[in-house]
C-alpha cells in the first residue's frame, strides 16, 4: 500500500500489545500528586511536534531519506520493552515504548528531519514516574534541604526554631516536614513546564538550557519559602495553618509563584538575546497553519523501512500477547513473626513501625526487635524487612537515605568485610558507619541479602534483581540491618565485636524466613 497510515497503524497495534504493562501503570501512577500533571503531557507533546514541524522547512531531508538509524532505534525499543516484560518492571516497558515511538517516529520522517523533531518525543519522559530508588534518594534530600532553608528564614524574623532531622521545632509546636514537602510535587510538573519554555523559546541554545535546568533550583527555593512562611504561621497562630485546604492552598500559591519567576526569567534572557525578544516575541505561539500541518499525516507514503519497522512491531507485539504468562517464583519461607526471639544468650522484644516509616519501607513482612544480652551485653536493634517482589514498583529503601532524615550524623558509610560467615559461606560483606545525635553514638551494619548474595551497593542489587528475574524467575529480597550503642569511653571496635557475636547466631536463622 502506497499510504503510510496503514503501515503506522499496524505498529501502533503491536506498540499497545507488547507495551501494555507499562501504559497501563501510568493511570495508576499519575494519581499520585507528584505525577497529576502526566495526562497533559501526551497532548502537549503532540502540539509540540505540529509547533516544530511547522517551523522547520519540508527540504530538511535530501531527496533520498536515510532510515537505518529510525529502524535500529525502534528494534532498541522492541528490546528493551520485551526485557520491562520479562522482569516486569513497568518503568523499563515505559521506556521501550517511547524508544519505539522515536525510532518509528525517525523512520517516518527520515533521519535528518526526524533528529530535529527529537524533542516532543523526549518531552514524553516526563509522563513517567521516577523509579523507587531514585525517588526515594531525591525526596529525602529535598525534604533535608527545603527543612533547612525554611528554619534559616524562621531564624531570619526572630523566632527560636531548631531542626531536628526533619522535625522543625519551635517550641511549642513541631512541624513534621513530610515526605509531601519535599517539593517533588512542584518540582516534577515544573520540570515538564520548563523543558516546554525551552523548546518554545526563540533565543539561543544556552538560554534554553538555563530555562530548564534552573526549575529545580527555583522549586527547592519556593518550596523552602512556603515551609518557612508555614512555620511562621503556626508559631502565631497554631497547627492549623499547616493543614487542611490552608495547607493546599499555599501549596498552589507556590507553584504559580514558581511558573511566575520562571516567566520572568525568560523575560529578562530575552532582553540579552540578539534581537532582542519581547514578551509577545520570545515564545513561538503561532497556532496559524497547525490543522495543515496535522493534516499532512495522510500524505505519509509508505517505505521499504516503514513496512520492516511496522512488521517487526506487529509480530513481537503479537507473539508477546500469545505468550504463555510466566509466574514469578515464590521461595518458600517462614514468616517473620515466627523469628526466634532467643538466640543464645540474647533475648528479643518485638517492636512496630509507626504508620508513616511502614508506609514508605512498603516491605511484605518485617521484623523489628531489640535484643538484650544475659551477659550484660549493650542491647542490639535487628530489622529485616524482606519483599516478596523488587520489580513491581516496591524497592528497598537503603539506610544510607533514610537515617540521615531521622537527624543522625553520619560520619562515613564504608563497606567491610566481617568474620561472620554469610549464606554463601564467605566472610559477610556489610555497609558500616558511626552515627550520631547530640552525645548518643551507633553503630550500623546493614546489607541486602537477595537469593543467596550478600550485597552493599543499591545499583548492583538492582542489577542482580533483574538478571535473577530472567534467569531464575526470583525477585525477592531482602533489607537486613543491625545498629548497637557505642557508649561513653567505649572503642568502636568493641561495638563492633558485639555485632560480630549477635550476627553470628542470628545469620542461621535468617534462612528460613529470607530463602537463599
Amino acid at each position: 500500500m502506497r499510504s503510510g497510515l496503514f503501515w503506522i497503524a499496524l505498529a501502533l497495534v503491536g506498540m499497545a500489545s507488547l507495551f501494555w504493562l507499562g501504559l497501563a501503570s501510568l493511570p495508576v501512577a499519575w494519581e499520585r500528586p507528584e505525577y497529576s500533571h502526566g495526562y497533559l503531557i501526551a497532548p502537549i507533546a503532540l502540539f509540540l511536534f505540529l509547533i516544530q514541524l511547522h517551523r522547520r522547512a519540508p527540504a530538511a531531508d535530501p531527496a533520498t531519506p536515510r532510515h537505518g538509524l529510525g529502524v535500529a532505534v525502534a528494534f532498541l525499543g522492541l528490546a528493551v520493552g520485551a526485557l520491562g516484560n520479562l522482569v516486569n518492571i513497568a518503568d523499563v516497558s515505559t521506556y521501550g515504548f517511547i524508544l519505539c515511538v522515536f525510532g518509528l517516529l525517525l523512520v517516518v520522517m527520515g533521519t535528518r528531519r526526524g533528529l530535529s523533531l527529537w524533542a516532543p518525543v523526549f518531552y514524553l519522559v516526563f509522563m513517567l514516574p521516577l523509579p523507587q530508588f531514585m525517588y526515594w534518594p531525591l525526596s529525602i534530600k529535598l525534604q533535608t534541604i527545603s527543612s533547612e532553608i525554611g528554619v534559616a528564614l524562621i531564624s531570619l524574623f526572630g523566632v527560636p526554631v531548631y531542626l531536628d532531622g526533619n522535625v522543625i521545632d519551635l517550641g511549642a509546636y513541631q512541624l513534621q516536614v513530610a515526605e509531601a514537602c519535599s517539593g517533588l510535587r512542584y518540582l516534577f510538573p515544573l520540570a515538564s513546564f520548563g523543558f516546554l519554555f525551552a523548546a518554545l523559546y526563540k533565543g539561543p541554545f544556552w538560554h534554553r538550557a538555563v530555562l530548564f535546568l534552573s526549575a529545580m533550583p527555583i522549586t527547592v527555593l519556593m518550596n523552602s519559602v512556603r515551609i518557612g512562611i508555614i512555620g511562621l504561621l503556626v508559631d502565631r497562630w497554631g497547627t492549623e495553618q499547616a493543614e487542611g485546604f490552608l495547607h493546599a492552598f499555599e501549596g498552589w500559591v507556590i507553584f504559580m509563584a514558581c511558573i511566575v519567576l520562571l516567566y520572568a526569567e525568560a523575560l529578562l534572557l530575552g532582553r540579552l538575546a540578539r534581537p532582542r525578544l519581547s514578551a509577545y516575541t520570545m515564545l513561538d505561539l503561532d497556532f496559524g497553519g497547525l490543522w495543515r500541518q496535522a493534516a499532512r499525516i495522510t500524505s505519509i507514503r509508505s517505505s521499504r523501512a516503514l513496512v520492516l519497522t511496522s512488521v517487526a512491531i506487529l509480530v513481537v507485539g503479537t507473539a508477546w500477547h500469545f505468550a504463555p504468562t510466566r509466574a514469578a517464583i515464590a521461595p518458600a519461607r517462614s514468616p517473620l513473626i515466627l523469628f526466634p526471639t532467643e538466640l543464645g544468650d540474647w533475648q528479643g522484644r518485638r517492636q512496630l513501625l509507626d504508620e508513616n516509616t511502614e508506609r514508605v519501607l512498603a516491605a511484605d513482612d518485617y521484623l523489628l526487635a531489640d535484643y538484650a544480652s544475659t551477659a550484660g551485653d549493650k542491647p542490639v536493634n535487628l530489622l529485616v524487612a524482606y519483599y516478596d517482589s523488587l520489580t513491581n514498583g516496591s524497592g528497598i529503601h537503603s539506610p544510607e537515605v533514610c537515617i540521615p532524615s531521622g537527624g543522625w550524623e553520619v560520619s562515613k558509610w564504608t563497606t567491610a568485610s566481617i568474620d561472620v560467615p554469610s549464606s554463601s559461606g564467605a566472610p559477610l560483606k556489610v555497609n558500616r558507619a558511626i552515627i550520631q545525635k547530640g552525645l548518643t553514638r551507633q553503630l550500623v551494619y546493614y546489607w541486602f541479602e537477595q537469593r543467596g548474595r550478600d550485597l552493599t551497593n543499591d545499583y548492583v542489587a538492582k542489577a542482580y534483581t533483574v538478571y535473577d528475574s530472567v534467569a531464575r524467575g526470583r525477585t525477592d529480597g531482602a533489607l537486613v540491618r543491625v545498629v548497637t550503642s557505642i557508649e561513653q569511653g567505649e572503642e568502636p571496635d568493641a561495638a563492633a565485636e558485639r555485632l560480630q557475636r549477635f550476627l553470628r547466631l542470628t545469620l542461621p536463622q535468617l534462612a528460613k524466613y529470607v530463602p537463599r
